[in-house]
Parts: structure tokens; C-alpha cells; sequence
């Protein structure tokens, strides 16, 4: 089975290489590597990694968390290996076929920003109303979004008033951005974690920019 680990480790030459190895050694065999953000001195880093069956994924954890400064923020399990540098084909996929963009779009978000799912809402007189869901998204035709309009990407709070129980029950990180217009945003999703960085919002917001000069108003 595969498992997405989200750690928080020294940029200093080396440290992967250690984390590889200690994984290695209880049989987990890495399949890839995303360098999600470096600030300060510590690089945050994606590595999905498969385990033989019958292991438990706390053994990740502890074998990660046996090198010297390593944290691990998250381990979630993960369905299969997805290419983080497919954002130039689905512009082109959206920009093909622009009637039906903004589906093609919100199904391709997830497997760019490595979220559970993704949702296109637009701002009306009574609520946001769903616009485009992906695989996994709740069925949720209205929601009550206080933060509608909105101005720019951000990292949304999980635990506010207007966050669906369910979705707080399963401890969802969410971030949004506009696509094009302040009342027509994208939301992204991930149940469980871990939480959307700085470097992951602005990615979504660049790759929304560009999507959103192909979409029709």
C-alpha cells in the first residue's frame, strides 16, 4: 500500500539521503519526492513511499523521526503515484475543450496539489452554490461561505462555524483561491492532512491565473 509522509527536515545536504535509508531499512521502497517549500533553514518534502504488506504506517514515522531534526507532519494513505509537474497539461487539456474546462480543471487540481478533492463554488443571493466537484468531494449543491467574495488564495480555518461537521470530524485542511473572478473560487480539500504551506497556495493561485484566461465567464 502506498502512503503520502510529509516531513519537515534541515536543508542541509545529506538529510534526505538519511531519511531514504532509515525508510529503506524497514522495507519501505520510495516512489517519489516533492520538495513542497524551503524557508529558514528546513525543507518541507512530500515522499510517497509503498509498504510490504502488513505494515503498519506508524513504522514510517518512526523510522523517519529516527534521524536527527526530522518531524513528521502527516501520513495519510495514498493512491498511487501522481506526477506534481502536470500543470502545463492540464492548462492544455482546459484550454482544448473550454465548454468543459472548469470540470476538466477541478478533477486535474487534486492530483497537481496532492489534495482528497477539489470544488469549484460560485457567490448568489442565497449562498455559494457548487459549480464543478471532483472524484471525492462532498455532495454539497450550497454552502454557507462567510468568505465569499474572495480576494486572494488563502489558507482557510478547518475549525470555523461554517465548516460542515463531517469535514471537521475528519480533520480537512482547506485552502481556496479565486479562478478569475472574486465570487467564482476554487476549494481544495485534504481530510486528515497535512496543512496546505505557503509555497502550496501559491501554486494554486498561479495555476488558477492561467486557467482561469482559457475558462469561459
Amino acid at each position: 500500500m502506498s502512503f503520502l509522509i510529509r516531513v519537515q527536515l534541515p536543508d542541509s545536504p545529506g538529510t534526505l539521503g538519511a531519511v531514504a535509508t532509515a525508510l529503506g531499512a524497514i522495507g519501505a521502497d520510495i516512489l517519489s519526492v516533492d520538495v513542497v517549500e524551503r524557508v529558514g533553514g528546513v525543507a518541507i518534502d512530500d515522499l510517497v513511499v509503498e509498504l510490504p504488506s502488513g505494515r503498519l504506517p506508524d513504522v514510517l514515522i518512526t523510522a523517519a523521526e529516527s534521524i536527527e531534526g526530522v518531524e513528521v507532519d502527516a501520513v495519510r494513505p495514498y493512491a498511487g503515484v501522481l506526477d506534481t509537474h502536470r500543470e502545463l497539461e492540464l492548462v492544455e487539456e482546459v484550454a482544448a475543450e473550454p465548454k468543459t474546462g472548469l470540470v476538466t480543471f477541478t478533477e486535474g487540481v487534486p492530483k497537481i496539489i496532492r489534495a482528497g478533492w477539489a470544488m469549484v463554488v460560485g457567490a448568489g443571493g442565497e449562498g455559494s452554490h457548487r459549480l464543478a466537484a471532483s472524484t471525492a468531494a462532498p455532495d454539497m449543491r450550497t454552502l454557507d461561505l462567510p468568505w465569499m467574495p474572495l480576494a486572494r488564495a488563502t489558507v482557510l480555518d478547518g475549525e470555523e462555524p461554517w465548516v460542515p461537521a463531517t469535514w471537521r470530524e475528519l480533520g480537512t485542511e482547506l485552502a481556496a483561491t479565486p479562478l478569475g473572478k472574486p465570487d467564482r473560487v476554487l476549494l481544495v480539500a485534504r481530510p486528515g492532512g497535512p496543512m496546505f504551506r505557503a509555497a502550496e497556495v501559491a501554486r494554486l493561485a498561479h495555476l488558477a491565473g492561467i486557467v482561469a484566461v482559457v475558462l469561459p465567464d
